[in-house]
């Protein structure tokens, strides 16, 4: 019991123009309402005489080249026909960025737009296998030009694979959004047996209440376009003659249409490739910065290429230790790209330590009144407490010093909520799992340590300020030892 079936990719493919006539003519009947894609190849063309679209038979329609269709329901649904051309004007098989811009033009003109429910396309959009759950194979050389956050469409269904549902909003900057879902189908009747029919249920965005339509799922992932941006941005090498027509066309809802992304390195008047950047030097004597005489190099339990490991001056335990860069960052949010892979890899070798220990860590950054990067590292038993016990524990405290502390989403990383100079509270779970406060106003400088000392998870509320858990230095040595020998079987330094 459908109400109608879309169609995307070549419609007509190799029927016989004798098997068409009988639909054409009548002696055949379409079951349901059909809507179809305009012509991929100049072989097609003479199926769709009318560009603007036309019933082609009984039940059979084609949308035209580009357009908004809106049925009696309020679902409302995109369509782009064709493949991508860099030309203008386009094949009748091809739309242009003059097409798309056109598209967009027409959704804007509607104050109230809040974006569609369905785009159709046949080729899919550059890059939108990005965050996806398994390797891409790209069926359309390059892709398509265009992104489908031109429509803030909630489905997109194009030619040939399922990918998770992603975000079009920046987590704790934007306004919640609705997600997005990318649908593809594979040829009909392939060898392979790949899907290439999907069956859904919708309904229209504009029936639907605003809190439920905004809801995220857990699987959800970043806009894949939003990357794409991010690294054009970082792009300065200019493209030679023969890369030119694969230059990508980015069209946001926010800026002048049809606008194309720089590739020459020379916007704003910057004509210098941009230098990596260097860690900015300390103000003023420095307890964490490795070449500086006031580091306790005693607690030193590893060295890396760009971060080292040091147990916690008055840890809450015996191994609770710190990552820390080498060079002076205030915060993850101002690490360079290399110190963060660095970082990566001792979070993962002090996951593996630990529970080859029977243990799990909690991780929490403060970045406010603090001057250098501190990554506190604190290993709790499997069998004390499971993570959702670790995250209600943090929440419920969080709640009692009026802290919001929210969790950000699997997918997402901290530099997507916080800004370089954000003063900010950080939790992550060797799950995964994280939750983020921004610091506006004054806030408990021991909070994360007062947490975990508490009665509900470590149970060691005198230990919750580190001052009362000073020992003498030949103590700390002596752990700091202990810890490292138990430590090098994990440690990736020793093996670089």
């Amino acid at each position: 019991r459908f109400q109608m079936l879309l169609c995307v990719g070549n419609f007509f493919g190799s029927t016989s123009e004798t098997e068409w006539a009988e639909y054409r003519t009548g002696a055949k009947k379409a079951p349901i309402p059909t809507y179809v894609l305009g012509a991929n190849d100049q072989e097609t063309v003479s199926y769709f005489p009318d560009v603007s679209g036309c019933e082609l038979a009984e039940n059979i329609t084609y949308l035209g080249r580009r357009g908004l269709y809106s049925g009696t329901s309020g679902l409302q649904i995109a369509y782009l026909s064709g493949t991508e051309s860099q030309d203008e004007p386009a094949p009748a098989y091809s739309f242009s960025a003059k097409d798309v811009a056109e598209l967009k033009t027409s959704f804007l003109s509607t104050p109230s737009f809040k974006g569609v429910d369905i785009l159709l396309t046949s080729p899919w959009p550059r890059d939108v296998g990005a965050f996806g759950n398994s390797a891409v194979s790209v069926l359309f050389s390059g892709g398509a030009g265009f992104q489908t956050d031109l429509t803030k469409d909630r489905l997109l269904l194009a030619y040939s694979r399922v990918l998770l549902p992603y975000r079009n909003h920046t987590v704790l900057q934007e306004t919640p959004q609705h997600v997005s879902r990318f649908i593809a189908l594979a040829d009909v009747g392939n060898t392979s047996k790949k899907k290439y029919l999907y069956a859904f249920s919708i309904v229209p965005m504009s029936l639907m209440d605003p809190a439920e339509l905004v809801k995220q799922p857990q699987d959800v992932t970043e806009n894949p376009y939003r990357k794409s941006r991010k690294e054009a941005q970082k792009t300065k090498a200019p493209l030679c003659a023969e890369e030119e027509p694969a230059c990508q066309f980015f069209f946001d809802l926010n800026k002048h249409q049809g606008k194309k992304r720089p590739s020459d390195g020379k916007e704003r008047g910057n004509s210098q490739p941009k230098q990596a950047r260097k860690p900015p030097q300390p103000t003023g004597p420095c307890w964490f910065c490795l070449a500086s005489p006031e580091v306790e190099k005693h607690l030193v339990v590893s060295i890396g290429t760009h971060c080292y490991l040091a147990l916690a001056k008055g840890g809450l335990l015996p191994d609770h230790v710190l990552i820390l860069p080498i060079g002076h960052y205030q915060s993850v949010v101002d690490l360079s790209s290399e110190v963060v892979e660095e970082v990566t890899k001792y979070k993962s070798a002090l996951k593996e330590f630990f529970r080859s220990k029977g243990k799990r860590y909690v991780l929490f950054e403060r970045n406010y009144r603090s001057q250098h990067l501190q990554l506190q590292v604190i290993p709790l038993p499997l069998d004390h407490c499971t993570s959702e016990d670790i995250k209600e524990s943090f929440i419920v405290q969080a709640q009692e010093q009026q802290i919001e502390l929210l969790e950000i989403p699997e997918h997402s990383d901290i530099t997507q909520v916080a800004q370089p100079g954000t003063p900010y509270f950080y939790v992550e779970l060797d799950t995964g799992e994280k939750l983020f406060h921004r610091i506006r106003g004054r806030f408990p400088l021991h909070f994360g340590r007062w947490v975990l000392a508490s009665e509900a998870l470590l149970a060691l509320p005198q230990r919750a300020d580190w001052r009362q858990c000073a020992a003498e230095r030949a103590e700390e040595a002596a752990q700091a030892r202990a810890f490292r020998r138990d430590f090098q079987p994990f440690d990736f330094a020793l093996r670089a």
